[in-house]
């Protein structure tokens, strides 16, 4: 899992590192995408954790039937929503990010990326959904495979759609939405074609309605919280860059650099978290809470160490880092105080990905739901927007470093109430 997030957080590193070549003003524009591209991935990564939770849950009571039913069922519904989303996108560019603080001189950089990526958006979303599906049968080799396959794919094209052979610019950002298109969609026919002919996961006579709705039913009673959960993360960056266009089109640049380094930096956690989910759906399915309590404890002590390490080196090397991807001082300035302030959190943001995805695992979203909600609703925004008018846009980093820790305590006491209440259930 760790080697396929690499290859998955890579998709937009690369991207941020090549636009970068082109200059400033491009690279704001690329991280004016990052909320937007995030919320359709957080509503798709939200389907494939209710299609993985419901499937874990199911191969744990031993019924393969609905195992297929439920990963054929989830694929549809992936698909039906996603077109919902490629339409509203397409007509909703210009306003959209004119309501983030995209200038001007921005918003057409914007459409060129956009445009493409929308058009292209499914090709996104069915691998997501389609490898949940398969880590909830403990296969994650194979889609860590296919996600590396991509992520190599995508950087070839990048450096050959964005550039022409001789260096010079070429497609631009239409260059870099045009190989994240296309390395998608190898990724999007792999995966089926492994849930079809390996796992012979995928039925294709007609679904009774009523079949199709329970299955919908289960997908969305944890997918739909667990999409909510995940959506609070890029409606709360979308905010959060607004807050930082006040400082211009530099800060802007300088907290998408910071941002995609940031992703880096947790995929090591991210990928502990996203295996929780099966493990604690199969475990809890065959009664075995023992095995969950032992699973958490040793995922929040080595949250802790990571974190700390991760500290320690990103203030360390922070400054090199950045200037990889713009040497803009203004650019390096403002990545450089978020990468100092925030990643001391790390371990705490780390604990909180943990037991939310052992909820989502349980069947049980609303823990998740409350406590990404209180993080970034209740407590994230209100404090970004004070730290700003007192400290800069260093007030708005130190409030993120606040709300991880005040809610990853959260994290600890929820997580040890209700597994202890139900070992005493066991």
């Amino acid at each position: 899992m760790i080697w396929g997030l690499f290859s998955i957080v890579s998709f937009n590193l690369v991207d941020t590192y090549f636009v970068g070549q082109l200059g400033t003003v491009k690279l704001a524009a690329i991280s004016f995408t990052f909320p937007v591209v995030m919320v359709v991935g957080s509503v798709a990564l939200g389907l494939g954790i209710g299609v993985s939770s419901a499937i874990s849950r199911a191969i744990g009571q031993g019924n393969h039937l609905k195992v297929q039913r439920l990963a054929t069922d989830g694929l549809l519904l992936a698909c039906l929503v996603v077109a919902v989303f490629a339409v509203v996108g397409l007509l909703t560019i210009g306003p959209l990010f004119r309501a983030l603080g995209a200038d001007p001189q921005v918003i057409p950089l914007i459409r060129r990326y956009m445009e493409i990526w929308y058009l292209g958006v499914v090709f996104v979303v069915i691998p997501m959904v389609g490898n949940n599906a398969l880590r909830a049968l403990g296969d994650v080799k194979i889609p860590a495979l296919m996600m590396t396959l991509a992520a190599v794919l995508n950087i070839v094209l990048d450096r050959f759609l964005i550039f022409d052979l001789s260096g010079q610019p070429w497609l631009g950002l239409r260059g870099a939405a045009i190989a994240t298109v296309i390395a998608r969609f190898t990724t999007m026919i792999a995966t089926l074609a492994v849930l079809h002919y390996r796992e012979r996961l995928l039925l294709f006579a007609r679904p009774k309605a009523k079949a199709l709705l329970q299955s919908w039913k289960t997908i969305v009673h944890v997918g739909l919280p667990a999409a909510g959960t995940n959506l609070a993360v890029p409606l709360s960056l979308a905010v959060i860059t607004f807050l930082i266009a006040y400082f211009g089109n530099e800060a802007v640049a300088g907290f998408g650099v910071a941002t995609k380094i940031e992703a880096f930096s947790l995929l090591v956690l991210a990928a502990f978290a996203s295996i929780m989910a099966p493990f604690v759906g199969q475990n809890s399915g065959a009664g075995r809470s023992d095995r969950v309590r032992k699973g958490l404890k040793h995922g929040f002590a080595f949250s802790l160490l990571w974190g700390a390490l991760v500290a320690i080196v990103l203030a360390v090397f922070a400054e090199p880092l950045v200037r990889l991807f713009d040497k803009n001082t203004e650019v390096v300035s403002v990545a450089r105080a978020y990468l100092l302030i925030v990643p001391l959190s790390y371990g705490a943001r780390g604990i909180i990905m943990i037991a939310c995805s052992a909820f989502n695992g349980l069947g049980k979203p609303l823990p998740s739901t409350l406590m990404n909600f209180s993080r970034v609703i209740l407590l994230y925004l209100p404090l970004a927007y004070l730290g700003r008018w007192l400290l800069g846009y260093t007030g708005i980093f130190v409030a993120a470093t606040v709300c991880n820790v005040s809610i990853g305590l959260i994290a600890i006491l929820w997580s040890v109430r209700v597994w202890r209440g139900r070992s005493s259930a066991d």
